[in-house]
């Protein structure tokens, strides 16, 4: 935990790295559950404050509480009342900022998905940290930025100590979905149906009619139906379209194997 006397990190810059940007995310999401929230979002305000008026805040009173509420309505995509990575993006000064870079080549999350079948070539669920570097460059090179190796080479370093949490050189795509844009981001849809190996198979097992070892995407429609019905969740059919779609970018010619299911549907991979 971050001491209380010593000052957040980079809040006064006029642009901050990539590095600098995880320091930030770091001080200010003590208890590292992937949100800016509660008590630490207030800090991270006030401390926000003090950085861009050079003088104090006083958070008891409500002329703080009325520009904090207006600033939460300008950077809260997703109205939930807490700051996720992507969103604290949109609010620092960034220079050269990778995740502006996902932002700018995802136009979609289907086009992430994409991208990242490329680099699981097992379907794990995963990618070694030594493919990572070809991952980022490829995205990189979509956004049309241009970037030198040293660059490179720090985007990578910052997103191995922002993810690869065990230091078992692995990444999750879960984890690297938090970079994308909220609205985007599909897997946030799927955090409270998450599986057991024992429910994903069921469930598998009863929408691959055929047998033939993967559903197709008509199938993959009436699971995400039942999905949100079973779990009282409500439909937004255009949404669903974009989670199909999605899902689909990961399939082999349009045949979505079990391993890739797993991915999106289950709290872990299935060994």
């Amino acid at each position: 935990m971050a001491n209380k006397a010593q000052q957040p990190p980079h809040l006064h810059l006029a642009e901050v790295t990539a590095s600098q940007f995880l320091d930030i995310w770091r001080h200010f999401d003590a208890d590292g559950n992937g949100y800016i929230e509660g008590k630490e979002l207030e800090n991270f305000f006030r401390e926000l404050e003090m950085a861009r008026r050079g003088a104090g805040v006083d958070p008891s009173n409500p002329t703080f509480r009325e520009k904090m509420k207006e600033f939460m309505q300008k950077f809260d995509k997703n109205k939930d009342g807490r700051i996720e990575m992507s969103e604290l993006a949109q609010i620092l000064p960034t220079e050269e900022n990778f995740l502006l870079c996902f932002r700018q080549f995802v136009s979609s999350s289907a086009e992430f998905m994409a991208a990242w079948r490329r680099y699981d070539t097992d379907r794990s669920g995963y990618i070694e940290a030594n493919e990572l570097k070809g991952f980022l460059s490829d995205l990189l090179e979509k956004a049309n930025r241009h970037y030198d190796d040293q660059k490179l080479q720090e985007y990578t370093q910052t997103i191995l100590r922002m993810f690869d949490l065990n230091g078992d050189g692995k990444l999750g795509l879960s984890e690297m979905a938090r970079l994308l844009p909220v609205q985007e981001n599909f897997l946030l849809k799927f955090q409270g149906v998450k599986l057991t190996a024992e429910q994903f198979n069921s469930i598998f097992t009863y929408y691959d009619k055929d047998g033939n070892g993967y559903i197709d995407e008509q199938e993959l429609d009436a699971l995400l139906r039942d999905l949100y019905q079973t779990n009282k969740k409500e439909v937004d059919l255009s949404n669903l379209s974009g989670y199909k779609q999605s899902i689909m970018s990961l399939s082999d010619g349009g045949k979505l194997y079990r391993g890739e299911l797993e991915i999106v549907l289950c709290r872990d991979p299935i060994v």
